[in-house]
Parts: C-alpha cells; sequence; structure tokens
C-alpha cells in the first residue's frame, strides 16, 4: 500500500532527492548546466514581477472571492490557507516540498549519468516552472509546438529544443527573426524529411535569416512509431539535403524512445544504440564538421534510466558530445501513469519522486448510501489516461483529513465527479475530498493559476500556465 501523503499530497514516506552515490564526472566532461552569466536567465525575469502583477479576477478559477482586486502577488504575501482562505472548490493545489524535492532529483540524477538535461516544457507551459528547472540545471527548455517557444522567449528561456520538424513558414518567419535580433539565443529542431528541408529553407530565406537553424535528424522509434526517418539511409539523405541549404546546419541527432513499438528495457535500449550509431556513421562523414558539439538527444519519462544507460556507451567523437535528456513529467509526477512508468521504479536505490498533485473537490451529494457526487469533472481534473483517484476526505465540519476509505472515483461528466462508496466510507454533503491525479500534462493545462502550497496547507505562491 503507498504510504499516506500530507495535506498538499506529499508522500510521507520519501527519501531524500539524490539518495544514492554520486558516480564523477567524466574527465573533460563540462559540468551538466554550465552557463555564462549572460546566458543564464534571471528567475525574477522568468517569473516575477510580470506573474505577480496580474490581478486576481474571474479569469481564474478557485480563487477566494474576496481578493478580487488584489495583486497575485499580494494574494501569495497574505499565505492564506487552503481551506479556510476563501478559495472556493473545486481547487487543483501543487505541493511546494514535493515540486523541490523532484527538481533535485532530476537535477542530481543527470549530473551523475553526465547528462545534460532540457525538461520538456509542455507538462507545465509555466514560466516560474522553467525558471525553477533553470536554476537546478537545466540546460535548457523542450518545446513541441511554435506557440510553446513563443512563451519561453517571451520569458527569456535563452534555449530551446524543438522536438518536432519545423515547416510553418509563419512560425519560421519568427524564428529567423528572433535569432537575428538576440546572438544569445539557441534554438534547435527535428528535421525528418527532405521535403520539410526544403520548406525551412525557403522560409527563411525569405524572412533574412542571418543565422543557421541548428537541426538534428530524427531517427523513428520503428513501424508505426510516430514521427522521425524510418532507415539509416533516409537519414543521410536528409543530412545530404540540409549539407546543401546555407539556412540549416546539422548538428546531431534525437528521436523519442517511447514510440519503440513493445517497449520495454532491451527493445528501447537497441534503438538507443541505433541513434548512437547514425551519430557516430555521421560524424565519419565529416558532417559535423561546422559544429562545435554533436547534440545526441532522446529521453521520456518512462525510460531516461535506458538512455542514461546507453549514453554512457557513448564513444569519443570529432567534437564533445552534449547527451540531451528531454523528459518533463517529473517536475509535478503522479498518482497514476507515471507512478507505474517512473525508471525509479527500476532503480530504487537513484531516489524516487513524488507525487505533487491534489484536486480538491466537495461533496455537492449523497443521492444513496452507496453513491457521492462532487463538484469537479472533466474541466478540472486529467481523466485520458485514468480516472483520478480518492485519497483523502477533509470533514466539512470539524476540518479533520481522513483516509477516503471506501470511496471511488468510478467517472466524470463535465463538472461532477461520480463517486462509490462502501458501508465503511464516512462521507457527507460539504465535506472535501482530495484526490490524486494520473497524466501531469492534462492536469497542468486545466488551469491557468495553480495554489502551491505547503504541507500545513499554507498557499505560499500561484504557478501560472499559459497553454
Amino acid at each position: 500500500m503507498p504510504a499516506e501523503r500530507r495535506t498538499d499530497g506529499r508522500r510521507t514516506d520519501e527519501r531524500p532527492a539524490g539518495d544514492g552515490a554520486a558516480g564523477d564526472r567524466a574527465a573533460g566532461e563540462r559540468p551538466i548546466g554550465e552557463r555564462s552569466a549572460g546566458e543564464r536567465p534571471a528567475a525574477d525575469r522568468l517569473a516575477g514581477d510580470r506573474l505577480a502583477g496580474e490581478r486576481v479576477d474571474h479569469r481564474f478559477k478557485a480563487l477566494p472571492p474576496d481578493a478580487e482586486g488584489l495583486t497575485v502577488g499580494a494574494l501569495a504575501a497574505e499565505r492564506r490557507s487552503l481551506f479556510t482562505g476563501g478559495f472556493t472548490t473545486p481547487v487543483l493545489a501543487l505541493s511546494a516540498e514535493s515540486v523541490e524535492h523532484n527538481l533535485a532529483l532530476l537535477e542530481t540524477y543527470s549530473e551523475r549519468h553526465g547528462l545534460a538535461f532540457a525538461p520538456h516544457g509542455k507538462t507545465s507551459m509555466s514560466p516560474q516552472l522553467f525558471a525553477r528547472q533553470l536554476e537546478h540545471g537545466a540546460w535548457g527548455i523542450t518545446a513541441a509546438v511554435p506557440h510553446q517557444a513563443r512563451v519561453y522567449r517571451a520569458f527569456g528561456v535563452a534555449r530551446i529544443f524543438l522536438a518536432n520538424e519545423l515547416v510553418d513558414a509563419a512560425a519560421l518567419r519568427w524564428l529567423a527573426s528572433e535569432l537575428n535580433r538576440d546572438p544569445g539565443f539557441r534554438f534547435l529542431c527535428y528535421v525528418d524529411s527532405v521535403r520539410g528541408v526544403e520548406l525551412m529553407d525557403e522560409a527563411l530565406r525569405s524572412a533574412g535569416a542571418t543565422r543557421p537553424v541548428e537541426v538534428v535528424v530524427e531517427l523513428g522509434a520503428g513501424e508505426g512509431a510516430r514521427t522521425g526517418v524510418r532507415t539509416e539511409a533516409q537519414c543521410a539523405a536528409i543530412a545530404d539535403a540540409v549539407a546543401a541549404v546555407p539556412t540549416l546546419r546539422l548538428t546531431g541527432v534525437a528521436g523519442y524512445e517511447g514510440e519503440v513499438p513493445g517497449a520495454d528495457g532491451d527493445s528501447v535500449r537497441a534503438w538507443l544504440r541505433r541513434l548512437v550509431a547514425l551519430a557516430e556513421e555521421f560524424d565519419r562523414a565529416g558532417r559535423f564538421e561546422a559544429v562545435g558539439e554533436i547534440v545526441i538527444s532522446a529521453g521520456g519519462s518512462a525510460w531516461f534510466d535506458a538512455v542514461a544507460d546507453v549514453f554512457a556507451e557513448i564513444p569519443a567523437l570529432s567534437r564533445p558530445v552534449l547527451k540531451l535528456l528531454r523528459s518533463g513529467a517529473y517536475i509535478s509526477h503522479d498518482d497514476g501513469h507515471y507512478r507505474h512508468l517512473t525508471p525509479f521504479n527500476r532503480v530504487p536505490e537513484e531516489g524516487s519522486l513524488q507525487p505533487a498533485f491534489r484536486l480538491w473537490a466537495q461533496v455537492v451529494s449523497r443521492p444513496s448510501a452507496g453513491q457521492a457526487f462532487v463538484n469537479a469533472g472533466k474541466r478540472d481534473a486529467a481523466y485520458d489516461l485514468d480516472l483520478p483517484q480518492a485519497q483523502v476526505v477533509r470533514d466539512g465540519r470539524t476540518g479533520e483529513i481522513r483516509p477516503a476509505a471506501g470511496v471511488t472515483v468510478t467517472g466524470l461528466s463535465d463538472q461532477h465527479g461520480w463517486l462509490t462508496t462502501t458501508p465503511e466510507a464516512v462521507l457527507e454533503v460539504g465535506d472535501w475530498v482530495g484526490m490524486g491525479l494520473s497524466h501531469p500534462c492534462t492536469s497542468f493545462d486545466k488551469w491557468q493559476l495553480i495554489p502551491l502550497v505547503e504541507a500545513d496547507g499554507t498557499v505560499t505562491d500561484f504557478i501560472r500556465t499559459f497553454f
């Protein structure tokens, strides 16, 4: 049975970040996340005055009605209780302690395994959390689509890895402008087709690009997988197309191991070795002569232990290698999908992540002894992979918090959660039910402003999202 969590969702049995012996960094390898003072974006620019100065109003669900007109920063400074401070239900809370634990753990893990880290920002789309990730040694932030990259740039992110082929002419014009304007901005993206190379070159030429865009050839994870080039011969043809245009520069290879058909430890490692072999072949062919470092990138949130193992085997190449991991869901973790998939289940000696989300909803109907309804539904909770899990009940009369014994979430409507209760369940109208969620990416996107809550229920900040 999992250990009970505290008020804000933090488990009480988690080991400290960084448990396990840290390995020494290989000789000559640069420190992970090393950057000059000019390259590192300041946290206050990323997440400070512009967000704290927003006004509390109808845009942000669950915030106290009596706080209308205050700035978000002023409301945070009041350090209200999530339960008695006027917040309305449903309300999603993010554990301050669990977020900090997870940040520290992945920083330590990356350093231990000689990996650079560009966590996928699509998970949270929160500049405040990007700032914390960068402070914890992240090399940059990964994006999936142009809008996300624009948000990152609006808050000063200096390094962006776009894990997609970028062929949108309007987005490429914006990118050319950003690269021309800011010599400190570094941007990389996938290429996986000759036609994509042609479209990128055409758009960048017309935009007057003065700096070539760095691209990495995406190796597909196999037939039936998502994107990416299926054969090494096709990869070489795309690399030739890149070499033929002045607007692009081949920097490395990349892909996503989570799409390997029937993924298991052996098949994922086999694909990762193909990726490394592709980089070696490109290097032998002299394809990286114009770059200062070779980028080899992979890593979702389910197989980063395999990435660490195989990337540790990368031989010496003609240039230093940036071994870039891109896992993103770790920052909040979850109580479902990633709780089961996390590599830390396979390497428990390296630590464990803590689920940081808890959705609080109020019982608004108890029509029978075996049924209850709360006022949170599909608009509030992730449901694409698993339903929420009832974990605790806060008594509406006394404020006492007890385990949600005999309470199960069995369905969601738009604005209602369906609960089934057994005779042991102690639940009545007015009680609050605290639920764990599955899949961070579809939890963050339902909330524009999320209270960051300490273990005793004190709200210390608000996490702004930009989906």
